[in-house]
C-alpha cells in the first residue's frame, strides 16, 4: 500500500460554487434516460440476445423511462439490428425516445444516422474525450486538438440532421469530464452549442459525466453549477449527469448533481455499468419517492423488474440492494420488530395517510412487498412482538402479552437447532403444538353449568386414561368452576391467572379462541382451545394450560 502515488486527478471550478449546498432536497424529477440497453450490457460477461433486449426495452417503456438509450449502432451488427428492429416492429411508443451513442467521425455518424431511420424521436449523442490524461495520454493533442474533435463530429451530425426524417435531437458528452478542468470543458461544450443552436423545441443535451469517480460529491456538484451558471443558451439545454459508482457515491453524485443544476439522469435500474457500475436509477428515484416528490417511474410491481433483469443480464439483485433487495425491509432483531408491530397498530388507530413507521423508510406494499412475509422475518434473534405480529396478522392469534415471550422461547430454540430462519407456517406449528387443544394427560368429555345464585356451579366429566371421574364445583364463572373441579377430580394445585378470548373468524362457520394461563410452582404455563363454541374453547384452553404444567 502506497498512497503517495496517488493525486487529485480532478479540478474545482476557478470560482466558488456552492448556492447548491443551500438546498435542502430534490423538489421533482429530472428527465431519466436509462442505459440498461448501452451501457450496461457492454458491461455483461454475456450480452443479451436480441429478443432479451426487446424484451427489457418493454418493461423499461412500462416503467416509464422517455429516453432509452438503446446502443452504439455502428460498433457491431448486432446493435445495429436491435435498433432496426424496435423501428420495424414499431415499438417505440410515440412519447420516447430511443438514444443512440457515436464518436465524432464520419463513417460512425454516417452509420448511426442509418440505424435511426424511419424513427420518429430519436438522440444522437456524440461523444469525445476531454480530459487532461486523455489528451495526453491517449489523443496526445493539445486543447485545440481535442476541440477540433468536438466540432467537426458537432457539424457533421447537423449535416446528416438535414437529411433525416423524424425529430432528431443532439446530445453531447465531454466524456471524462470529471477529469476536465472545468473551463474547458465549459469551452468545448459552448463551442458544439453553437453550432447546433438550440431552440425551445429542440433543446440540446449537454451531458457531463462522471466517467470516473474522482472525487467527493460535492466537488462534481461545484462542478456542475459552474456549467449550469456559464452554458450558452441554458434555457435551451437539458444539462445531463450521468455518474459511475467507482469510490460507491453515485448516488450521491447524482443527488448533489442534480441540487446544482442538473436537469436529467442517465443510469440503469440497478446500478450495472463498468467497473462499479453506474448510478442506481431505482435507488435514486425511489430515495425521491420517500420524500414525498412523485419520481415519474414506476416501481410498484419491483419483484417483476428484478426477475427480468437477473434473467436477461444473468446478474444478481444482491439482497441489501436499497428498497429491491429481498432484505431490505426485512427485521429480524426483536427490538425492531416490536416497533415495527407499534408503529404499524398506531397507524391503524390514528387512521393516518401519513408514513411514519419506525424503522421503515417506505411503506413496503408501494414496491410490491407484504409485511407478513417480507418485513417481520422470524430466527433466533427475533423477538414477541414480531412473533405476535406475525400470528395475529396472518392467522388471527391475538395471545396475552405474557403468553407472547413463551412463544418466542420456544421459537427460538427451534430456530437455534436447525441455524436458520423460520416461515410463518412453521411459526404456526410450533404454536399448535405446544398449546392448542393439548390433551396428552387428562381430558374433559363433558362440562354442564347452572345458576347459583351469585355463582356458577358446573358439572364436569375428567377422563383421565382408562379413569373417568365426575365432579361438581363452584366458582365466580363457568371457567373458574371447571378449574375448581378439575383441581378435585386430580388432586392438583394451580392458580388461574390469566384468561382472553376472541373470534377467529367473522363468518357463519366461525371458531373462537380463548388463552389461559395458570401459575404452579414451577411457573407460568399456557394453554389455548379452539372450539366453534366459546366455553368449549376456554375449557380446552384450560386442559392445555394443565397438561402442559406437568401437574398431571
Amino acid at each position: 500500500m502506497n498512497a503517495s502515488k496517488y493525486t487529485r486527478g480532478y479540478f474545482m471550478p476557478p470560482v466558488k460554487c456552492m448556492k447548491w449546498a443551500e438546498k435542502e432536497y430534490i423538489d421533482h424529477a429530472p428527465q431519466w434516460c436509462s442505459v440498461d440497453l448501452r451501457d450496461g450490457n457492454q458491461a455483461l460477461i454475456t450480452p443479451m440476445s436480441l429478443e432479451e433486449k426487446l424484451e427489457f426495452f418493454t418493461k423499461l417503456v412500462e416503467i416509464g423511462f422517455k429516453d432509452i438509450e438503446v446502443g452504439f449502432p455502428a460498433a457491431s451488427d448486432t446493435e445495429y439490428e436491435f435498433c432496426r428492429t424496435l423501428i420495424e416492429r414499431n415499438m417505440i411508443p410515440d412519447d420516447v425516445r430511443i438514444q443512440v451513442l457515436t464518436q465524432s467521425r464520419e463513417h460512425i455518424i454516417k452509420r448511426t444516422f442509418e440505424a435511426i431511420k424511419g424513427c420518429k424521436n430519436a438522440v444522437v449523442h456524440l461523444y469525445n474525450s476531454t480530459s487532461k490524461a486523455q489528451r495526453e495520454q491517449v489523443f496526445r493533442k493539445d486543447k485545440e486538438g481535442i476541440i477540433e474533435i468536438a466540432v467537426t463530429g458537432a457539424e457533421l451530425c447537423e449535416k446528416f440532421r438535414q437529411e433525416a426524417e423524424g425529430n432528431i435531437y443532439f446530445e453531447y458528452s465531454p466524456e471524462s469530464f470529471t477529469g476536465t478542468e472545468p473551463e474547458f470543458a465549459l469551452e468545448i461544450c459552448n463551442r458544439v452549442i453553437d453550432i447546433w443552436k438550440p431552440t425551445p423545441d429542440r433543446k440540446v443535451i449537454i451531458n457531463l459525466p462522471v466517467t470516473v469517480e474522482l472525487s467527493m460529491p460535492h466537488v462534481y456538484a461545484s462542478q456542475i453549477e459552474y456549467m449550469n451558471d456559464n452554458l450558452h443558451d441554458r434555457e435551451n439545454i437539458v444539462i445531463s449527469l450521468h455518474p459511475h459508482n467507482d469510490r460507491g457515491c453515485g448516488v450521491a453524485d447524482a443527488e448533489m448533481g442534480l441540487l446544482a443544476g442538473g436537469d436529467r439522469i442517465e443510469g440503469t435500474c440497478f446500478g450495472n455499468g463498468e467497473r462499479t457500475g453506474n448510478v442506481d436509477v431505482v435507488t435514486l428515484a425511489m430515495n425521491m419517492y420517500s420524500q414525498g416528490v412523485e419520481p415519474g417511474l414506476d416501481f410498484s410491481d419491483m419483484q417483476s423488474l428484478v426477475e427480468i433483469y437477473e434473467r436477461v443480464t444473468r446478474m444478481k439483485v444482491n439482497e441489501r440492494t436499497p428498497y429491491a433487495g429481498r432484505l431490505v425491509f426485512a427485521a429480524f432483531s426483536g427490538s425492531h420488530q416490536d416497533a415495527i408491530a407499534k408503529g404499524m397498530k398506531w397507524r391503524e388507530e390514528k387512521g393516518t395517510d401519513h408514513w411514519n413507521v419506525p424503522y421503515l423508510p417506505i411503506d413496503p406494499k408501494d414496491v410490491g412487498r407484504e409485511y407478513e412475509t417480507d418485513v417481520i422475518r422470524i430466527n433466533s434473534q427475533s423477538g414477541k412482538g414480531g412473533i405476535g405480529y406475525i400470528m395475529q396478522t396472518m392467522y388471527g392469534i391475538e395471545m396475552p402479552p405474557k403468553m407472547r415471550d413463551d412463544l418466542r422461547v420456544a421459537v427460538k430454540e427451534v430456530s437455534d437447532r436447525s441455524h436458520k430462519e423460520l416461515m410463518p407456517p412453521e411459526i404456526k406449528d410450533i404454536f399448535d403444538k405446544k398449546y392448542v387443544n393439548i390433551e396428552t394427560a387428562f381430558k374433559i368429555d363433558e362440562a354442564h353449568f347452572r345458576q347459583n345464585g351469585g355463582s356458577i356451579t358446573a358439572t364436569v366429566t375428567v377422563h383421565k386414561g382408562d379413569k373417568i371421574v365426575c365432579r361438581e364445583a363452584e366458582g365466580n364463572g363457568r371457567l373458574d368452576a371447571v378449574s375448581n373441579a378439575v383441581k378435585d377430580s386430580l388432586g392438583i394445585s394451580y392458580k388461574l391467572v390469566t384468561y382472553s378470548e376472541h373470534a377467529l373468524e367473522t363468518s357463519s362457520q366461525a371458531r373462537a379462541a380463548a388463552y389461559v394461563g395458570i401459575e404452579t410452582a414451577a411457573g407460568v404455563f399456557w394453554g389455548v382451545g379452539i372450539k366453534p363454541d366459546i366455553i368449549d374453547a376456554s375449557v380446552e384452553a384450560l386442559v392445555s394450560a394443565v397438561n402442559n404444567s406437568g401437574l398431571v
